[in-house]
């Protein structure tokens, strides 16, 4: 977590309550930063995001984007 925290221009703390559901609504750049550390497109967010329930692993990576947010 302290990688991609710190990679993504972003306090560990931040992405602490970010996993944590602490910050309801984080700042756009913030989740396209880690976003984009993790690979992840932002339309792959916004789908798993709109989700009634997580645990659809894409077909490419085998992980939801949930999962490698959390992970």
């Amino acid at each position: 977590m302290l990688e991609t925290a710190l990679d993504a221009r972003v306090s560990p703390e931040t992405l602490r309550k970010i996993e944590s559901g602490r910050v309801a609504t984080p700042a756009f750049p913030t989740i396209a930063a880690i976003a984009d550390v993790l690979g992840l497109s932002l339309d792959a967010v916004w789908a798993e995001i709109n989700q009634p329930e997580c645990g659809v692993a894409p077909a490419d990576s085998g992980r939801t984007a949930h999962e490698q947010l959390t992970s």
